[in-house]
């Protein structure tokens, strides 16, 4: 599933897209909201927001499309009427007299009033997106210490939405690592030196990643493994998919664990549990 700095990066190519011109003809795959084509034709997309895993395009007529691309959701931006030759199925088309948005798999696309968007189920849950608002790092160490959070593993804690918005798989294993704190500690149970680190993590990694389009390893390590011929695969994250692995840090041999029925990876002497 993409993550936050994905689905910014892919909202950064449709506000591109589609705020320069008004929508000529918009085009959904369900038939719920095909009373919506025509309210949209003429409109001007304003900008396109993110919430979490969230995207949300507004138009100047008072509507937002929301989608969330879920596992297999994937946006392309072509030449107007420019199909790509794909087997996926088109749910979500959006025209102009230059470009075409085009949704490619996503089955979770709504219409919204602007006033709706707020109380919406998903967004309404959401917690801080890093990309997207002025989340301070003061912030998310207070954030960590409350009631609803405190107690829970950081393992779990981390793919919470409702915690962070747009933290995902990869980034929750990077997050752990940058800040040296094992995945079974709780916030409760962590120092004031580990809150702050993990703050610091939370929000440098987000902005890296968006920036780098997912690296989140040490920049200037990357440009080292570059000279030496490493592959980006190679290069690209301090411990997600190195099980077994030589530690960056110290040379421990990286660990791969299953929680939540999904793969986290960590140093155990760098993320010492105790």
């Amino acid at each position: 599933m993409p993550e936050g700095p994905e689905i910014r990066i892919a909202a950064d190519k449709v506000q591109k897209a589609l705020t320069a011109y008004n929508i000529g003809e918009v085009w959904f795959a369900f038939p719920q909201l095909k009373h919506y084509e025509e309210i949209l034709q003429g409109a001007r997309v304003k900008r396109v927001d993110t919430k979490g895993k969230a995207m949300l395009i507004r138009f100047d007529n008072g509507y937002t499309i929301y989608s969330h691309n879920q596992l297999y959701g994937k946006w392309y931006i072509r030449a107007a009427y420019s199909y790509p030759k794909t087997n996926r199925q088109l749910r979500l088309a959006l025209h102009n007299e230059k470009y075409s948005a085009l949704l490619y798999s996503a089955s979770d696309i709504e219409v919204l009033r602007n006033e709706e968007v707020p109380i919406h189920p998903f967004v309404s849950r959401v917690g801080p997106d890093i990309l997207s608002e002025n989340v301070t790092e003061q912030y998310l160490k207070e954030r960590f210490l409350r009631k609803e959070f405190k107690g829970r593993r950081w393992s779990s804690l981390l793919l919470d939405q409702g915690f962070i918005g747009g933290v995902g798989n990869y980034l929750r294993s990077e997050i752990l690592f940058v800040a040296g704190i094992h995945p079974n500690k709780r916030p409760i149970e962590c120092t004031d030196e580990e809150l702050r680190r993990a703050a610091c993590a939370v929000k440098k990694l987000m902005i890296q990643s968006y920036e780098t389009r997912g690296i989140t390893n040490d920049l200037q390590l990357v440009e080292k493994l570059k000279k030496q011929g490493e592959e980006r695969s190679s290069y690209r994250h301090w411990v997600f998919e190195r099980e077994g692995e030589a530690c960056r840090i110290d040379g421990t041999d990286i660990v791969k664990i299953i929680v939540g029925s999904r793969r986290l990876y960590y140093c155990p002497t760098c993320q010492k549990e105790s």
